[in-house]
């Protein structure tokens, strides 16, 4: 048995000590890896900007396209196949840059399974109707180019045959700046029957709409496509199994897609590299209402709110003191008063947990000048007038909550009315088909979160004055 030990003496130390060179080893992989985590975020670089044109300086046609590097290396990029540009776009943790922000890698790859005849479609939602964003119209008239090599690149991932981009109606110039490029691309060969010769077919069509708000939403979308009204269809089926013209269909938004490119081109990896974890990427912030410089900013996802305002807006009119409150993602987000604003990080995660929403990253700015009261009457307004009518807790609920809006805009009202229009919110909440109702139902519920006291005192002062005149 000794013996028997002697002899195995040198193995074992040799075992132990491959062991002892392989733990020595993970250990300074794992400490490779675990870089010291990101905490402070944006401004962005110029050099990391995706949108280099967005304000329209420079040659938006194709010649000025390439020279800011579109079109590069697209051939290469198509050729890889599908599943590699799914897989780039899984690894840079895109999320749909359209309000829901479902993860846009997942979301292209349930398009691609075998076939069963039918052929497949891209869908590009290009009917920007929120109030407060203006993001994609500066892609289509500044460059337009990013959405139509973005349409190819979605387009090969899915397996399509062809692309439909649904513009907004009143959109006239962005409509014909885009059907110029999509004519250069064709022109170029980079469109059509073996587009960039890579072997792939790939058609690209523009449908302009005629200005309804509902069709936003996919399936009200896919129905106004194919020429009837636009009411969103029951789901499922889901449009990636029954969709346009009843094939398989992807709807997705005009920003989703026209990132996808540079993605390919400069990794997955380094788009992942800005904003948080499940937060990652460039976004284009739309910053309007009381500052001192309204615009349309690339910057890096979870930037704080207050940093975005005071970098690209020139802060808000009469100070940030002079701040009440924001509304972060387009209209249909809750609002968030002064005390959430000064720390709030502008990404999906950071805006769930202040009960609010990044929507499309549309930032309206009020001050302490605005009647808060109003403008979410306003809101109330607008919602009723685009709701489509089909559910009935949406026609007639958003049109009650809309009178109750006004009178409470007036003060002609009483302080038991504000939970009551709180309940009626919830009712109409979650009981439609489609998103809109919730859209509606939840500026009205940031109000009351937020500002109840506000309502009251405007209730009681309304009340004193009627008093008073009575008495007179």
């Amino acid at each position: 048995m000794a013996k028997a030990v002697q002899r195995l003496a040198p193995v074992l130390r040799n075992l132990q000590g491959s062991s002892l060179a392989a733990t020595s080893q993970a250990v300074r992989h794992q400490s490779a890896e675990a870089a010291p985590a990101k905490t402070t975020y944006g401004p962005l670089a110029d050099q990391d900007r995706i949108f280099t044109n967005i304000y329209g300086r420079h040659d938006w046609r194709l010649k000025g396209a390439m020279a800011r590097g579109q079109w590069y290396k697209t051939k290469e990029i198509v050729e890889k196949g599908s599943d590699w540009i799914i897989n780039e776009i899984k690894a840079s943790g895109l999320r749909g840059r359209g309000g829901a922000g479902f993860p846009s890698g997942m979301k292209w790859s349930f398009m691609n399974k075998p076939s069963d005849g039918r052929p497949k479609y891209l869908v590009v939602n290009a009917d920007e109707g929120e109030p407060g964003t203006c993001k994609d119209r500066e892609i289509m008239r500044h460059d337009p180019h990013t959405l139509v090599e973005g349409c190819l690149f979605a387009g090969r991932a899915m397996g399509a045959r062809a692309g439909y981009i649904y513009i907004r109606g009143e959109f006239y110039n962005e409509a014909s700046n885009l059907q110029i490029a999509i004519k250069e691309a064709y022109d170029a060969g980079f469109l059509g029957k073996n587009a960039c010769g890579s072997g792939y077919d790939f058609d690209l069509f523009v449908h302009r709409g005629a200005g309804a708000y509902i069709c936003g939403e996919e399936t009200a979308l896919i129905e106004s496509l194919e020429g009837k009204q636009g009411k969103p269809r029951l789901k499922p089926p889901f449009p990636a199994d029954v969709g346009v013209f009843g094939c398989p269909t992807t709807v997705t938004n005009v920003e989703t897609v026209a990132v996808a490119p540079t993605i390919c081109r400069r990794g997955g990896d380094w788009f992942a590299s800005f904003g948080r974890a499940r937060n990652s990427g460039t976004k284009l912030f739309n910053i309007s209402g009381h500052v001192n410089n309204p615009c349309t900013v690339e910057e890096e996802m979870s930037i704080p709110l207050k940093d975005l305002i005071k970098i690209h807006a020139g802060d808000v009119i009469g100070g940030w003191d002079n701040l009440l409150c924001i509304i972060p993602g387009g209209s249909s987000t809750p609002l968030i008063p002064k005390k959430v604003c000064d720390d709030v990080m502008m990404d999906f995660d950071a805006l769930v947990s202040a009960q609010t929403g990044l929507g499309t990253a549309a930032i309206i700015v009020m001050n302490k000048q605005t009647d808060v009261v109003k403008a979410i009457a306003r809101l109330a307004l607008f919602y009723k007038h685009e709701s489509c009518g089909q559910c009935t807790p949406c026609r007639e609920g958003i049109d009650w909550m809309n009178t109750m809006m006004w009178r409470f805009a007036e003060g002609n009202a009483k302080a038991e009315e504000i939970d009551m229009i709180w309940e009626l919110s919830k009712q109409i909440e979650g009981h439609t088909i489609c998103a809109l109702a919730d859209g509606a139902a939840w500026p009205v519920q940031g109000l009351i979160r937020h500002f109840r006291p506000e309502l009251e005192a405007r209730f009681a002062e309304y009340h004193n004055q009627v008093a008073k005149e009575a008495s007179n």
